[in-house]
């Protein structure tokens, strides 16, 4: 099944705690919306054409972080009707990266398939726990050192800044009944922001990175494990200011390319 790699993306926190990222938050509040189409696709697959939007909205609400993505996918096929798929996602994840609360709808062709709701807890130094209400009561223990997505984000960005080249770690977004993934990211060099860009969000230096989702929150490095693949890879030109200039999702039997149409800054709360 095809799963939105939601952007705020999961990687890992280079300052020792989800908070200690978050103090020093380069984010900036805004909102932004992609065109999506198929970059490739394996013979074997069937899909011959891709295409849809997706819309992202990161604002700041003084304690915490309010996300917003929806994500429209329509595929076609050689020997079959084309599908779309569509997954929003509401979150709320405090700054101090310790409290999460998700609201996941997924539409297949229209009619409703699944709906995830829940909310998760990051005790600092702790095991977590997520804590799902639909489609039915689960719970599922979160490493101590799992993080929340605002927070991947913003660990990645830093961790870019010191130099870091690879990283691992559990991660938790609520996208799937289950616990936290293992994501690996590696971190390509420094882009230089170009002086002629007429929008000021996107002038400042960004990093080429490569995301892989692990169906596990074993924390253990991929680079290890064989043979094991991941369930999806995500690559991202990634600015210091967590606007993603362009994406990729690959799926492994295809991949969708998503463009980046549209960007404007939100205004940040005045917080006592």
């Amino acid at each position: 099944m095809v799963r939105a790699a939601f952007v705020s993306f999961t990687v890992a926190a280079l300052m020792g705690s989800a908070g200690a990222a978050v103090a020093a938050s380069p984010i900036q509040p805004h909102r932004a919306l992609y065109s999506l189409a198929l970059d490739h696709s394996q013979s074997g697959s069937g899909i011959v054409g891709a295409g849809g939007q997706l819309y992202f909205e990161w604002a700041d609400t003084c304690d915490g972080w309010a996300v917003e993505q929806r994500y429209k996918l329509r595929l076609s096929y050689t020997d079959a009707d084309d599908s779309e798929l569509q997954i929003s996602l509401v979150s709320w994840e405090a700054k101090n990266g310790q409290r999460y609360r998700f609201e996941v709808k997924k539409l297949s062709n229209g009619e409703a398939d699944e709906e995830i709701r829940g909310t998760a807890q990051l005790p600092k130094g702790k095991r977590g726990t997520a804590r799902f209400t639909a489609p039915e009561s689960a719970r599922f223990p979160l490493p101590k050192d799992a993080l929340f997505p605002s927070a991947h984000t913003i660990a990645l960005i830093e961790a870019a800044k010191a130099g870091q080249n690879f990283l691992v770690r559990p991660v938790f977004d609520g996208g799937s009944v289950e616990g936290a993934s293992t994501v690996a990211a590696a971190i390509g060099q420094v882009r230089l922001g170009d002086s002629k860009e007429a929008n000021p969000l996107l002038k400042g230096r960004s990093w080429a990175m490569r995301m892989a989702f692990f169906p596990d929150s074993t924390g253990v490095d991929p680079r290890t494990q064989g043979e094991e693949l991941p369930d999806y890879e995500l690559g991202t030109d990634l600015l210091e200011n967590g606007v993603s200039r362009s994406m990729s999702l690959d799926y492994g039997s295809f991949a969708v390319k998503a463009k980046l149409l549209k960007v404007e800054p939100l205004t940040a709360p005045k917080c006592s």
